[in-house]
């Protein structure tokens, strides 16, 4: 299962999940359309497919999902915890339900869905996307910079306490695709920000999901895909 699977990162993996044979659930919240359009692509591929529709904001909503994918698919043994939310907003106007909309998507539903693919039984791995700014700071976008941390840290508890059956992981995309409302200028803009001087595609954060759920022996990990970025250090805003 891929929550957010619809568009931008998460579309792209869950096409390379399904391309290396996996059946794949289909998540998304407002994105129906989309998700149905790459339901019956996946299906041209030769894989089943699924698509379901929940607010993660909502962790009983969250439960339910992960209850009717296993419904649905049989089981889940490849939990990608991709969708989350991107407000700006600087930490001197942080409104305490702004800080607690975005832990609850960003951080507290990928916990609860990675808790229920545990509770299973069944072995398998989790991987969570995560940013590349954790490492340092992201000045514009305080809720969810935090929200991110508190993801990252998770992925190392979980590694922990849902170990031998589960493996949990991370990417951690850097320079990939515009935020909403931008465009291909914005990359353009911001290559030189990491050592290898070029932006990123979709397809290179999806390779990197494939491996962590081929890798039998990788735990606790996080990749980041990002040029190099957060070895840097520098503060956004």
């Amino acid at each position: 299962m891929v929550t957010g699977g619809a568009k931008r990162l998460g579309r792209a993996i869950v096409l390379a999940l399904a391309r290396a044979g996996a059946d794949v659930v289909v998540h998304c919240r407002g994105s129906a359309a989309e998700a149905r359009s790459l339901v019956r692509e996946l299906r041209g591929l030769g894989r089943r497919a699924w698509v379901l529709q929940a607010d993660l904001a909502d962790s009983a909503q969250a439960e339910a999902l992960f209850a009717q994918a296993c419904r649905k698919a049989g089981g889940v043994d490849i939990l990608v915890n991709s969708a989350s939310i991107f407000p700006k907003g600087r930490l001197d106007g942080l409104e305490p339900a702004d800080l607690e909309r975005d832990i609850r998507i960003n951080a507290l539903a990928p916990f609860v869905l990675a808790r229920a693919l545990a509770r299973t039984g069944r072995e398998g791995c989790v991987v969570n996307l995560l940013d590349s700014r954790i490492t340092d700071y992201d000045a514009e976008h305080a809720a969810y910079h935090l929200s991110k941390r508190l993801l990252a840290t998770l992925t190392r508890m979980m590694a922990l306490e849902y170990a031998p059956g589960l493996r949990v992981n991370a990417v951690a995309p850097g320079l990939v695709l515009p935020p909403a409302g931008e465009d291909e200028g914005y990359l353009e803009r911001l290559k030189d920000s990491n050592p290898l001087r070029r932006h990123g595609e979709a397809e290179d954060v999806a390779d990197a999901v494939v491996f962590l759920a081929r890798s039998a022996f990788v735990t606790g990990q996080t990749i980041f895909v990002d040029g190099g970025r957060h070895m840097r250090g520098a503060v956004y805003g």
